[in-house]
């Protein structure tokens, strides 16, 4: 492996999601090891119902126009993708204790730790991204 890559979703929405998944897929891409750390607005985006939840902000609409017109795959896909390159996705448990939220709500392949865990992570991370 290469460099280590630690990224931070705490944000909603699908833009979020996009930056994410884009990052982390160029990073495996460059045979780094990618860890990314959902918590707060970020977790829906590895839940199950996440396609229903994760939507564009108004102003940025017009955005999905160009996804489709540029053939940007859709989040599922750049998920899938992820798993299939490698990348860890973690979800933060206490968060998903406290919104009251079971592992079982989560996409296949999540796995939940504290932040502790994360920041042993982070710690050999050359690179350390938040969205």
């Amino acid at each position: 492996m290469g460099k280590r890559v630690a990224i931070i979703a705490s944000s909603g929405g699908l833009e979020t999601a996009y930056k994410v998944f884009n990052i982390a897929l160029a990073a495996a891409a460059m045979d780094s090891e990618v860890g990314i750390f959902f918590t707060f607005e970020g977790l829906p985006i590895i839940h199950k119902d996440g396609p229903s939840m994760l939507k564009l902000k108004p102003e940025n609409a017009p955005m999905e126009e160009g996804f489709k017109r540029t053939n940007v795959p859709p989040i599922q896909d750049l998920i899938q993708m992820a798993k299939e390159s490698g990348v860890r996705l973690i979800g933060c448990q206490m968060t998903v204790e406290a919104l009251g939220w079971k592992p079982e709500d989560f996409i296949d392949g999540v796995e939940f730790a504290g932040a502790a865990t994360f920041v042993e992570f982070a710690q050999d991370a050359q690179v350390t991204l938040s969205f």
